[in-house]
């Protein structure tokens, strides 16, 4: 099988490259402009969120507990609870720090477009597909900052819980409800300029990218890590997409689910969204060095779970139209 080139991977490593080479361009007035930049893209991005947010198609995949329940227990309890269990094995402040990155990734929401475009792909449950991805955003909103509240007090970061919701309420959850109550006027116009605003967001997200690790370049965070516990992050991530995926699948077995609805449950609760990764990084860690380390685990995970599930969708796809015919 023949693999495409993901531009916007290829932008990601561009921009980290771009930092570590130019880490002391952004400093002063410039940062807090690319901050203001990136607070209003934030906003905008979940705005048209909502105004693609069809009332009606999720309606039509609300019936499904069974499948509603293990994707989202599998999203925010099965991903953390796994991440928990290698808690012991830390050694080190680095793999401290590691390790709670891992952590965010874990409590992190699932993402809309592809787990939606994956699921279309593969034949699967589509209008489960569409509910479960955009309430698992909502639902993060609550949960992500919950989760992360719990080992603060392990690390440096100055946790206020009530700021975090302040900031998270007025740069998502209010842009989503706005967008949502003009779905009706202008949902069609945003459905036909759909990838132009895809290539937004995710200019949005590498302009985060940039700036947080521009700030970690600059203090030397990654100085202190080895490229043992580097290697064995990269390892991780693909442990833990391997081990959440097997899981769903034997439970959706287990649940005697549909063809269907496996499939939506393995390719919407193995999902986590970088869009609301780097969203959340930058509210709950705000400017501080570690962001950049705090998204690497998120990034590698991106990455892996867009290859796999790429080539398990086709797949399924070609199956069920060879079955079909």
């Amino acid at each position: 099988m023949r693999l495409k080139i993901d531009y916007f991977v290829t932008g990601i490593l561009f921009v980290i490259l771009l930092a570590y080479m130019f880490p002391h361009v952004i400093s002063g007035s410039t940062a807090q402009l690319l901050n203001t930049i990136s607070s209003i893209g934030i906003s905008l991005i979940f705005f048209f969120y909502g105004l693609k947010l069809s009332p009606d198609k999720l309606k039509s995949g609300l019936g499904n507990f069974k499948l509603h329940f293990l994707i989202q227990g599998a999203t925010f309890l099965l991903f953390p609870v796994l991440v928990l269990l290698f808690r012991p094995l830390i050694t080190s402040a680095e793999q401290e720090t590691i390790w709670l990155a891992f952590f965010f990734l874990a409590a992190l929401p699932s993402t809309v477009s592809s787990s939606v475009v994956m699921v279309s792909l593969a034949k699967g449950n589509i209008p489960a597909a569409i509910f479960n991805a955009s309430i698992s955003g909502i639902i993060g909103i609550l949960v992500t900052p919950l989760w992360m509240g719990f080992f603060w007090d392990n690390s440096e970061i100055n946790f206020n819980l009530k700021e975090i919701y302040v900031n998270l309420i007025l740069q998502v959850l209010v842009p989503v409800f706005v967008g949502m109550s003009l779905q009706r006027f202008f949902g069609a116009i945003v459905q036909r300029n759909s990838s132009k605003l895809a290539t937004f967001d995710k200019a949005v997200i590498l302009l985060i990218i940039y700036k947080s690790y521009v700030k970690s370049f600059n203090e030397d965070l990654f100085g202190n890590i080895s490229w043992m516990d580097l290697a064995l992050l990269f390892v991780g991530a693909g442990i833990l997409f391997v081990i959440v995926y097997y899981l769903l699948q034997f439970i959706s077995k287990y649940l005697d689910f549909s063809m269907e609805d496996c499939i939506t449950a393995q390719f919407c609760g193995t999902k986590k969204s970088l869009v609301h990764g780097t969203v959340f990084s930058k509210i709950l860690f705000g400017s501080m060095a570690i962001q950049g380390i705090i998204l690497l685990p998120l990034m590698v995970f991106h990455i892996l779970q867009m290859i796999v599930i790429s080539a398990i969708a086709n797949k399924y796809g070609r199956r069920n139209q060879t079955n079909a015919q």
